[in-house]
Formats: structure tokens, C-alpha cells, sequence
């Protein structure tokens, strides 16, 4: 059934003309092409029962707009649930985690992404 799921998660990310990439760190989160992860920026920790994910992205070639439209399309078919959007922050939950997709600043694009548990 894993293997079933990855296959058409990957295929969904074809038919978004992006490349079928990950976040790294959060492997079930898909990255956005045209975004490149800040590294030193990073932060993860975490065990069985909660984890707090942060990673950073830059870009010069898209904009926020792009990055919105591409993860309201994409996380819901990953299992997560679209919660809104507040100031420049979307919101989504999936089993007693939340995901926030934050636009730092204009130019150059950066977003923040943050994945952490409910507790």
C-alpha cells in the first residue's frame, strides 16, 4: 500500500511540471521546484511521539504566489488538510501535526516551512 501511495504522490508532482523532490528533513513534503533550501538554516528535533521541523527557502525566479497555488494543490492529496490563510502564513493539519507555510520576504523569495506536532 506504501508503495501504491508513492507512486501516484510522485505522479501528482509530474503532472505539477516540478521535479519530484522532497524537503529535506521532512520527506513527506514535497519541494517545490525553483525553491532551493537555505541548509544553514535548518532546524530538527524531535522522537516518537512529537517533532518540531524548520527549514528555509530562497528563490529569485517565483513567486509566493506560485509556492501558494502549488502546496493548496498538492499537500491535500498527501493528507493534509487546508486550514486558511492568515497575513502571509497558509495552515495545514494531518494527524496531530501542523504544517505553516510563511513568506519571509519579497525579494528574494523566502519561505519558511514548519512542521510541528500538536501537543
Amino acid at each position: 500500500m506504501k508503495k501504491f501511495f508513492s507512486f501516484w504522490v510522485i505522479a501528482i508532482l509530474f503532472s505539477f511540471n516540478t521535479h519530484a523532490a522532497f524537503i529535506e528533513g521532512l520527506e513527506d513534503v514535497p519541494l517545490l521546484g525553483g525553491l532551493e533550501q537555505v541548509q544553514k538554516d535548518n532546524i530538527s528535533f524531535g522522537n516518537e511521539e512529537s517533532r518540531l521541523v524548520e527549514a528555509y527557502f530562497t528563490s529569485n525566479k517565483i513567486g509566493f504566489a506560485k509556492v501558494e497555488k502549488f502546496y493548496i494543490e498538492t499537500l491535500p492529496q498527501l493528507g493534509w488538510i487546508y486550514q486558511g490563510k492568515r497575513d502571509n502564513i497558509l495552515s495545514f493539519d494531518r494527524d496531530g501535526e501542523t504544517l505553516d507555510i510563511a513568506k519571509e520576504s519579497t525579494k528574494p523569495l523566502i519561505v519558511r516551512i514548519t512542521v510541528k506536532s500538536k501537543l
